[in-house]
């Protein structure tokens, strides 16, 4: 209402604030945005909610977990509140308790099937999003317990070679050997989520069945569960079945007020039904144990039903057929791209997904790296199916908005959509180039006047970037980006539309005039050719976005000075433990931020992107699996989706660059094959890997002592394209 605007809101709320002894919230917030350059858009409203309700459960963590460590709680909380480990946090003056330490886990899954159960490091399952978990413990008559989230000597692996992924986990403590296998499978059309446990023990006893009420970011409330009459399952909360393949011999339940179920494991009476009004109910379902002999069950989770399948859900096989295979000698490299891929087609059942949990929401920016190795590996029906969800996200201006304040995303989607028309050989469909049209005219539009007397004339304006650079600024990363997508449109519309065509190529030239030039004065401002993160700032780890001059966009010659000056700076200020330590934000090392440093430098010819490649498949989970940000003390997650996609998406990527990349008008071929590799004689391929002059693929025959044997096969959309041969430590 109009009338409002004239209420004294500043006034009152002040006053109310001063009355009771708080500081003034908008003096408070005008200081911290004092801080940023002047912007339309402050922070996305879509952050803020998505970091009140992270932090709320870490409001509740606080007033549930430190309280009640006699309770069984998941691997991080063993160990970030364990005063001996490293991973340990203070908790003083925090107010919410969240995964700081070890945000890692592994998402399983069927193709084309929204449901993603996770799996933590010591095998806790959480079926349903964001809920509650199942864990396996291993109980001896004589006391003795294997708890799996508080083992020393768990090991985890991920399993590719059966019909569907698997998570095992194993476990063992004096005597006492506990194995869990998760994954999901479809039964009648339905996928389930299957937790297969296996305990042996030398002494007789149980193997135990608990429902958590966590998960890996915290509490997760469970208020009511029933044992079923035939005792072969629980009914949580009234409407989320779990099944078990044999009825339990023994069964108990408790609540907050008693404690957790763990300490009620050895009682008498038995328990069909659990309640707390708190919402922490804990339950346990025990089956007997021989001496020596091995017990198992098998325990399932409808995760939806049959008729919310996706009407193209396929299998496994079906999925992976004709995609770019690897055959390499790196056992470990193999097993890191195989597990990458099966990554991407998880978190693209029709939107893509940078993760399964924290991310499990839609950006064009991580859509766009994700689809760009969708299409790389072969995966052309699938990155359709994404590209074309995009326009129905596409506001009236053009806009194509994920989150508001977030100027590259035009950029990404235009360059994105090129990309698959040239590497397809397709023509786009008339829907999506009215829609490129639109998101092209919205980058010029957006576009500050090149005649203002600033560092930012002709830039895009400040906003907010997710890539962690820092407070709202002029983002150079926007810019190129938005230079690619209309160099991208440019040619795109240029078969139809031969005018607009030209309007945009012109635009990407004025739009290159004006970062040029704002880069010339950063140049002499900093005394350097590196590209900061803005205009306005000296080099920091946010210099990591201005990469994108080089990586992915190509709007530059490999060997431009203010690229290669710009990874200098980052490799000798920013990088720990061999990988790119992103102090803003994340605070953690970032494997695919790595990534895109190796990418400039294996497009210069510098043997050095392999040894960031190393670091990267160092820092990777026994699952294959990175966080977004990982902690350079304890090796896990700190920030972030604990199984992020984006990541994957760059492993991949790089290693489809390393056999096969295009630079302009060729092709070149081997230019990251590790000269290692060459050291043995067994043959090494890649393909067909799509390119934008048809898909190819490569095989090495090496030849120790000898040359080795390079051959290519084509399958060209016109003709035959210069293609270069550079293997390490030869000639091109």
């Amino acid at each position: 209402m109009s009338w409002m605007k004239w209420l004294p809101w500043r006034y009152l709320v002040k006053r109310m604030a001063d009355r009771h002894g708080f500081l003034d919230p908008i003096a408070l917030l005008a200081k911290l945005h004092s801080f940023a350059q002047p912007s339309e858009v402050g922070e996305p409203i879509e952050l803020l909610r998505a970091g009140v309700v992270f932090h709320a459960r870490g409001l509740i963590n606080s007033r549930v977990i430190q309280h009640n460590l006699d309770w069984v709680w998941p691997y991080w909380v063993e160990r970030q509140f364990d005063p001996n480990d490293r991973a340990f946090i203070p908790r003083a003056f925090s107010i919410t308790h969240i995964n700081l330490s070890n945000r890692n886990w592994t998402a399983v899954g069927q193709p084309d099937i929204e449901t993603l159960p996770v799996v933590d490091p010591r095998g806790l399952v959480t079926p349903l999003y964001d809920g509650w978990s199942l864990d396996g413990w291993l109980l001896a008559d004589d006391g003795r317990c294997l708890l799996p989230s508080r083992c020393k000597t768990s090991r985890q692996w991920l399993e590719l070679d059966g019909e569907t992924p698997c998570v095992v986990t194993e476990s063992e403590l004096d005597g006492l050997h506990l194995v869990s296998r998760a994954r999901v499978i479809m039964q009648a059309g339905r996928p389930l989520c299957e937790l297969v446990l296996q305990g042996r023990s030398q002494a007789s006893g149980s193997l135990v069945l608990s429902l958590r009420p966590a998960n890996p970011e915290g509490v997760a409330f469970i208020h009511r569960v029933n044992l079923k009459p035939h005792r072969d399952g629980w009914q949580v909360e009234g409407r989320h079945p779990v099944m078990f393949s044999k009825p339990a011999a023994h069964h108990h339940v408790s609540d907050y007020r008693q404690g957790d179920v763990h300490i009620h494991l050895a009682d008498i009476d038995d328990q069909n039904e659990g309640r707390c009004d708190v919402g922490l109910v804990t339950a346990a379902a025990l089956f007997p144990v021989q001496p020596g002999e091995t017990t198992e069950l098998t325990v399932t989770v409808p995760l939806m039903k049959s008729s919310e399948v996706a009407p193209w859900a396929s299998s496994w096989p079906d999925t992976l057929a004709g995609h770019a295979r690897l055959e390499c000698p790196d056992a470990h490299w193999q097993f890191l791209y195989e597990a990458a891929l099966r990554s991407l087609v998880l978190h693209s059942p029709a939107d893509v997904y940078p993760g399964p949990y924290t991310y499990k929401r839609f950006w064009f920016r991580d859509a766009a790296f994700i689809i760009h190795a969708l299409l790389c590996t072969g995966m052309t029906e699938r990155a359709e199916r994404a590209l074309i969800r995009f326009p129905g996200r596409q506001q009236k201006s053009g806009y194509f908005r994920s989150q508001e304040g977030e100027w590259d995303a035009n950029g990404e989607v235009l360059w994105i959509l090129q990309r698959f028309q040239a590497i397809t050989g397709r023509p786009l469909s008339g829907d999506l180039i009215e829609s490129v049209t639109r998101g092209a005219d919205w980058i010029q539009n957006k576009r500050l006047s090149p005649s203002l007397d600033s560092p930012h004339a002709g830039l895009l304006p400040a906003g907010f970037s997710a890539e962690h650079l820092g407070p709202n600024d002029y983002y150079y990363w926007d810019d190129f980006w938005g230079i690619a997508g209309l160099k991208a449109a440019a040619e795109l519309v240029q078969a139809g539309d031969p005018d607009a065509s030209e309007r945009f190529a012109a635009g990407a030239r004025d739009f290159t005039a004006s970062v040029d030039a704002s880069l010339a004065r950063c140049e002499q401002r900093l005394r350097r050719p590196g590209m900061p993160a803005s205009p306005y700032r000296r080099l920091d780890a946010g210099a990591i976005g201005s990469l994108a001059l080089g990586y992915p966009t190509q709007l530059c010659d490999p060997d431009d000075p203010r690229l290669l000056d710009c990874v200098e700076y980052l490799l000798a200020n920013c990088f720990v433990n061999g990988a790119f330590y992103q102090d803003m934000i994340h605070s953690g090392l970032n494997a695919y931020l790595t990534l895109h440093v190796a990418q400039v430098l294996l497009r210069a010819g510098d043997g050095r992107y392999l040894e960031l490649m190393d670091a990267v498949a160092g820092l990777a989970s026994p699952t294959g699996q990175w966080p977004e940000a990982i902690h350079p003390g304890t090796g896990g997650g700190c920030m972030g989706d604990g199984h992020h996609v984006w990541a994957s998406a760059e492993w991949v990527l790089m290693v489809r660059n390393c056999f096969v990349r295009e630079e302009g008008d060729r092709l070149i071929l081997c230019a990251g094959v590790p000269a290692r590799w060459l050291e043995q004689d067994q043959p090494i391929r890649f393909g067909p890997a799509p390119t934008g002059f048809g898909p190819v693929t490569v095989s090495i025959q090496p030849n120790p002592g000898g040359e080795p044997k390079v051959t290519w096969e084509g399958d060209w959309h016109a003709e035959e394209p210069v293609i270069e041969v550079r293997l390490p430590r030869a000639s091109p």
